[in-house]
């Protein structure tokens, strides 16, 4: 029987490999929500199993309205893993958050448009709480991994998720900042969300890559400038993960592991057999008691 990984990475842009595990095995998994993104490589980084997944697909071909990330989050849950960590290219919304600093962020806005962002439905309705939608303990954590492989961190701020793929225009980059936000990004929402569904503890790494557009004196973002700076934090994001995993303690029972204990609404007696079987890996335990 395969050991199971304890934490679970999805790389985004920029980030489409893990260079420190070794005894690599790569997994295929189908769900009830489709194909991940991609295979799952399952390797040891620090002496414990780590899972990693590439968000985009192998080569990056996958926009980010076209990710399924039911199909990542639920495998990710299916393979045992307990945190989950979201690594993101990001702009920054503020003058003292600069490219090449990292966020690792406390709030979240979505700010996207009909993507499927909850696991339940068709006869089984659940309401979770995401009051505060990343796990505080392993953001804490994940902020003195980071400072420990010489990163220039920062904690806490607002993410918004905007559709993509285009980037923002002016008038949308200064109404985030009047707004309050901290940070821009793609990908954060429903990522957190689901996760928070599958009570899995998670927390974002995002890489500040730009400015956006708001900044007048700096150049609008782009691709190239995303992906050079990117390749630039990629050594400092690797360290940062494999100073993480021998933080982690064994058994998770942050709040997140019980986040639908009080959530489901449905009346058990009504709950129909095939959304039983569907989401059993992420209810049973409720739903036998």
């Amino acid at each position: 029987m395969l050991e199971k990984p304890i934490l679970g990475v999805i790389g985004g842009s920029g980030f489409y490999n893990f260079t420190g595990l070794t005894d690599v095995e790569t997994i295929e998994l189908d769900t009830p929500f489709g194909k991940p993104s991609s295979p799952i490589a399952i390797g040891t980084l620090n002496q414990r199993r780590v899972a990693f997944l590439a968000r985009h697909g192998i080569g990056h071909t996958l926009l980010p309205a076209e990710v399924n990330y039911r199909a990542n989050i639920y495998a990710l849950k299916a393979l045992g893993v307990q945190y989950v960590v979201g690594v993101s290219a990001c702009g920054s919304l503020r003058h003292d958050f600069e490219p090449g600093h990292m966020v690792v962020p406390d709030q979240l806005v979505d700010f996207t448009r009909g993507r499927k962002s909850s696991f339940f439905g068709d006869g089984l309705v659940v309401h979770v709480g995401v009051a505060d939608p990343f796990c505080n303990e392993l953001s804490t954590l994940l902020v003195a991994a980071a400072d420990q492989s010489g990163a220039n961190v920062h904690k806490g701020g607002a993410f918004i998720t905007i559709e993509g793929p285009r980037f923002s225009t002016r008038g949308e980059s200064n109404l985030f900042r009047a707004w309050g936000i901290t940070i821009v990004g793609m990908t954060a929402c429903p990522e957190a969300f689901l996760a928070r569904e599958a009570e899995l503890s998670y927390a974002t790494l995002a890489h500040i890559t730009d400015y956006d557009v708001w900044h007048v004196t700096e150049a609008p973002v782009s691709v190239d400038m995303v992906v050079r700076t990117l390749g630039q934090n990629a050594e400092k994001a690797n360290q940062t993960i494999a100073n993480l995993v021998g933080m982690l303690p064994e058994q998770n029972d942050c709040n997140c592991t019980h986040a639908l204990a009080d959530a489901i609404i449905t009346n058990r007696a009504h709950i129909k057999p095939e959304a039983r079987q569907k989401l059993g890996v992420l209810v049973e335990k409720y739903l036998s008691e």
